[in-house]
């Protein structure tokens, strides 16, 4: 083999790489909204975990991927141990679907109609669909349809390259003795294991076999052993990810390297055992790519077979390798959205709603409990709308800067505006809190200066709670169901609550001016209608950020201006909670 022919395998090698991790990465990105959904499925049985993996992985074409977002899940508590277990599984056969496409370049026949279905035929024509959708649509995802077409391209002209330049390796007598030392099954394991774990990816290492089968020097004997060895290097991503991660996070990543140990154990002492006894003829036929998908794809459903019903002993063994420690029983809930989500956006974003919605509870319910202690104020009421408060500011530290990472990496359009909204949102929730505080202050200022309201100041203030706690629930109820309608009764309110705060100071003011009331306390009633009229403008900015979310704009001025000037129902919205909260 001459230096050139060196030379074009590694550039072959070099495309086949980088087209493959192109493809799997647009792949990731074109199907986050799919993904999204496919998490409502992680929490069932065996068989919804198994097909989800599998799913998963034929979609972005890498079980590697898979794991390390399964090894995610289960950091940032997504997945149980239990779950991840069948997700697993699945992944190890969804990525059979890759040497599957890669064989079609093994087709060989003079009738044009199986020449067509070789990748050289089509994959030009892909190629040029693929490039005029990058550089002319002006659609993202058209735009992103286009470079799965170039990776895929780019990837499959990698193959052809790699195999022509391993062709004449065919009658060279060095490349035969080296061939010789992987007729030991341990050794072809062996190097299966390093090359995947070298390179990360079985798909890419199955995909070099397949090439190197064109040469026609590789048995089906030799290449099983090296398929199985393949399947435990693909787990040296998985472990690597799971450096740092929680206890339970690791264990997942030990039961993908257990699941790919034992079934290389078992199918590869079956395998041995037969090749003594029986003279089978097969196993020294030359191999080709087909026949490497086939022993790929059978290697991984074997292996399921074997392993899916006896999950709870993986999870077992998985305790036993990393037992639990007294730390891990007694650590409290923290909040982890793990990084290695962040590759795909629209379940790294999913996590963050869910985190968001735990964040609007709590904060929305320390604003509730603060203007609860104006009539009954204790000590441990103050203590917990702190704790609360101090809850909410890690939330918005976390859930801050994780997006604003995110926002680094390639995201769909709908992703962008989720991502937007989130930050939006986040700030505003972290500012309801904190006017619980100071609505706290307040009524601390109340107790220890032994001062109180009038009963009609009392009564005044009851009214605008109410329609501050009204609009509360609207915004988080607007939220957690994505209802338009809902957060379209936002701003009606806002704007009253707006009015009854002027209304309100300009009764205190009267009730001064009649010696009905000190000015001390007028400062403090002061502050609180600047509070409870500041929380209802940050309900009318999540409120926004919702229905200009729905609607793919983010002009919330131009929104309100138009639903202010010209919408019917918002005039009778706004004169229902006139009504409703007249004083």
């Amino acid at each position: 083999m001459e230096i050139w022919d060196i030379l074009e395998f590694i550039g072959g090698l070099c495309l086949f790489l980088f087209g493959m991790n192109l493809m799997g990465a647009y792949l990731e990105k074109a199907a986050g909204s799919g993904l999204k959904n496919i998490l409502g499925k992680l929490t069932g049985g065996k068989l919804a975990g198994f097909l989800t993996g599998l799913g998963v992985t034929a979609i972005i074409q890498s079980s590697s991927a898979t794991t390390v977002m399964v090894v995610g899940f289960v950091n940032s508590g997504l997945l149980t141990l239990s779950q991840a277990i069948n997700v697993i599984i699945g992944a190890n056969v969804g990525t059979t679907v890759t040497a599957w496409i890669l064989s079609l370049t093994g087709i060989s026949s003079g009738a044009w109609y199986i020449q067509i279905l070789k990748p050289s035929s089509f994959t030009p024509i892909l190629a040029l669909i693929g490039i005029v959708l990058y550089m002319m649509a002006k659609s993202n995802k058209k735009r992103d349809i286009g470079v799965i077409l170039l990776g895929f391209s780019v990837l499959m002209f990698g193959m052809d390259t790699m195999s022509s330049a391993v062709s004449m390796l065919k009658s060279d007598p060095g490349f035969a003795n080296i061939l010789t030392m992987f007729k030991n099954p341990l050794l072809g394991v062996l190097a299966g294991t390093i090359l995947t774990a070298i390179i990360q990816s079985s798909s890419a290492s199955v995909g070099i076999l397949q090439a190197l089968s064109s040469t026609g020097a590789i048995s089906i004997g030799m290449s099983i052993p090296i398929i199985m060895g393949q399947h435990i290097g693909t787990c040296a991503t998985a472990l690597i990810s799971s450096v740092g991660t929680s206890r339970n996070a690791r264990r997942a990543s030990v039961v993908h390297l257990a699941f790919n140990v034992i079934g290389t154990v078992v199918f590869l002492t079956c395998f041995c055992v037969a090749k003594m006894i029986f003279n089978i003829a097969l196993l020294e036929s030359a191999a080709s790519p087909l026949a490497i998908a086939i022993c790929h794809s059978a290697f991984s459903i074997l292996a399921m077979a074997l392993m899916l019903p006896c999950s709870k002993l993986l999870e077992k063994l998985s305790y036993k390798l990393i037992p639990v420690t007294e730390e891990e029983k007694t650590a409290s809930k923290e909040l982890v959205i793990d990084e290695r989500l962040m590759t795909t956006p629209a379940i790294a974003l999913e996590r963050c709603r869910a985190f968001t919605t735990e964040m609007a509870d709590i904060s929305v319910g320390s604003l509730v409990d603060s203007m609860n202690t104006l009539s009954v104020l204790t000590d441990e009421a103050a203590k917990d709308i702190r704790r609360k408060e101090g809850t909410v500011d890690k939330y918005e530290d976390v859930l801050g800067s994780y997006l604003v990472k995110l926002n680094t990496y390639q995201l769909s359009d709908a992703d962008t505006r989720e991502s937007a909204m989130l930050l939006h949102m986040i700030g505003d929730l972290e500012r309801i809190s904190d006017h619980s505080v100071n609505i706290l202050e307040s009524a601390e200022e109340l107790r220890d200066k032994n001062m109180s309201f009038s009963a009609e100041a009392q009564r005044e203030l009851g009214i605008i709670m109410s329609a501050v706690k009204e609009i509360l629930d609207l915004s988080l109820e607007a939220y957690k169901t994505g209802d338009i309608l809902v957060a379209e009764r936002v701003e009606p309110l806002e704007e009253v609550i707006d009015d009854l705060k002027d209304a309100l100071r300009s009764h205190h003011i009267e009730r001064m001016q009649a010696g009905n009331c000190s000015i001390e306390v007028g400062f403090i009633w002061s502050d609180l209608l600047t509070n409870l009229e500041r929380v209802s403008d940050h309900c009318s900015n999540i409120a926004g950020c919702i229905i200009e979310t729905a609607h793919h704009s983010m002009s919330l001025h131009e929104y309100l201006s138009e639903v202010k000037a010209d919408r019917k129902d918002y005039a009778d919205m706004y004169k229902e909670y006139s009504e409703k909260y007249a004083v």
